[in-house]
């Protein structure tokens, strides 16, 4: 059986969602503001789950339609299928309905009557008029925008960027899926250097250390839709975490580095990369970014360093960022990719970014600046390796 599914990710990193859904050899059939749909079948919501490094979640579209009166809602939500995807016993529920420039705004509301669109649907397949639900969970979220309504099942259950490793976090953290969206933003690849000067509790490293070693970002974390053996048989899960466990490769080289001025959350970096399973791959240390000196060519510095948000005083911030300019000058031939809601980033670094691409962060809108380095020769490459 085939559906037709939906990743949402950060606002304008579609294309990079769109990139690896392709990669994992599905189709992207549509692209819209945060989501991209595509076809697959039961065993791509297994694999989607499992592979995807920068979607938030993975969910099974019931339908879509429009909308703008509750009794068009409730009846267009009644007439979908619902007895394809919820067995009789589905303990369902609408986590969450969100609505942007449409007639119906109240998500309360809209939740209240999708729920009882959704059992009245379900009386008349079932033939019975009360639900147990004491079944599986099948958490349902509803999207409304201009007044298009999509209601989808969510496989996943906590967000993808909960990868396991990361229990705990410092301060003013980037969240795993967002980190892993700027890095393949980049031309990194696990052959060149990369350092973090503000690692925190250590994002951007691990998440670097883990697409180098080729670790699946979701193998060993639980999803909802494990217990969904009316829709997905539970080999596949297993089919696809061996999948994912055969690319791994951990005897892989890397110079992959990170520094905090905070020497608790250095130790907290630390522990999360032994929890991925990536330590060894990883260099931390306790470092004030003014003391940031590496003796190698065309590395990469990435960083999501302080913008207010974690400094007391944000008279601060123009020393901050007028230092990390000038130890990136002193690298050579270097490229410098940083997310920040400072506006002035680029007055106190010293130099107008090469690209700069606007990306909210949570509710944060911030600023991916980004400063090319040339690009080395394969000879050049060869000789930086030695």
């Amino acid at each position: 059986m085939s559906f037709e599914m939906l990743a949402p990710c950060h606002f304008g990193l579609e294309s990079v969602l769109k990139k690896e859904i392709y990669d994992l050899g599905y189709e992207p059939s549509e692209v819209t503001d945060g989501r991209v749909y595509f076809i697959g079948d039961a065993e791509a919501v297994c694999r989607a789950n499992i592979n995807l490094r920068t979607a938030e979640r993975v969910l099974i579209v019931v339908g879509r339609f429009h909308a703008t009166t509750f009794d068009e809602l409730f009846e267009k939500v009644k007439a979908l299928p619902w007895e394809q995807f919820l067995p009789k016993d589905a303990r369902f529920w609408v986590k969450k309905a969100s609505s942007i420039k449409s007639k119906l705004f109240s998500p309360s509301d809209i939740q209240s009557i999708v729920k009882k669109a959704i059992v009245e649907r379900l009386k008349g397949v079932y033939h019975i008029s009360w639900f147990e639900e004491n079944g599986a969970d099948h958490p349902i979220r509803v999207f409304l925008y201009k007044d298009e309504v999509t209601v989808a099942l969510d496989t996943s259950g906590d967000s993808l960027h909960k990868r396991g490793y990361r229990p705990a976090v410092g301060k003013a953290p980037i969240s795993e899926t967002l980190a892993a969206a700027l890095l393949m933003l980049t031309p990194w690849k696990a052959d060149r250097i990369l350092l973090d000067p503000f690692c925190g509790s250590g994002t951007f490293p691990i998440e670097a250390a883990m697409m180098a070693a080729q670790i699946a970002p979701g193998v060993g974390r639980a999803f909802t839709a494990e217990a969904w053996t009316n829709l997905i048989d539970k080999k596949l899960w297993y089919e696809a975490v061996t999948e994912a466990e055969e690319c791994k490769n951990l005897s892989v080289a890397t110079d992959i580095q990170g520094y905090d001025i905070d020497g608790a959350v250095v130790s907290l970096a630390r522990e999360n990369a032994s929890r991925a399973g990536v330590e060894k791959l990883i260099h931390f240390q306790q470092r004030d970014v003014a003391a940031l000196r590496h003796p190698k060519s065309y590395g990469f510095l990435i960083t999501n360093p302080p913008y207010g948000e974690r400094i007391a005083d944000r008279e601060e911030l123009p020393a901050l960022y007028r230092t990390l300019g000038e130890v990136y000058q002193k690298l050579d031939r270097w490229s410098m990719y940083v997310i920040t809601s400072f506006e002035e980033a680029e007055r106190y670094i010293g130099r107008k970014a090469d690209k700069n691409r606007k990306i909210y962060n949570g509710m944060i809108r911030t600023y991916f600046y980004q400063f090319m380095g040339p690009k080395p020769s394969k000879r050049q490459e060869k000789h930086a390796d030695l």
